[in-house]
């Protein structure tokens, strides 16, 4: 499951995935917010919580993920991971290469200083 976690300063959005994370997780909390988001200041600064192990996102939940980078490709800013997982930290590096925006992987323990690094406005 995804939830939203309130609270954030009001130029991100942040979600806690948990369990096994769904399409419909994607469609009904992910892709409305990161809408509004988008709409109200015309970029994307993210944050995803990984309490839950990769593996426990379904295919539908993949195909969602992918479908939100692509809509939004233009307007990604910042993207923060937060994960204890090695193979993620890795992956999120690499794939801030090749993306438009900075994506940043963090510890579980380093949430407060995710949330500072993605609501900041330099950078990306």
């Amino acid at each position: 499951m995804i939830q939203q976690i309130n609270n954030l300063p009001a130029n991100m959005v942040g979600f806690r995935a948990s369990g096994e994370v769904t399409e419909e997780d994607f469609k009904n909390v992910v892709i409305p917010q990161v809408g509004k988001l988008v709409e109200k200041t015309g970029k994307l600064n993210y944050m995803l919580v990984l309490d839950t192990p990769i593996k426990e996102f379904t295919a539908g939940a993949w195909m969602q993920d992918a479908w939100l980078g692509i809509k939004n490709l233009t307007k990604w800013h910042k993207a923060a991971i937060i994960t204890d997982s090695e193979s993620v930290k890795t992956f999120t590096d690499v794939f801030s290469k090749f993306m438009i925006g900075e994506f940043r992987a963090f510890e579980k323990s380093q949430q407060d200083q995710a949330v500072a690094w993605v609501s900041s406005e330099t950078g990306a």
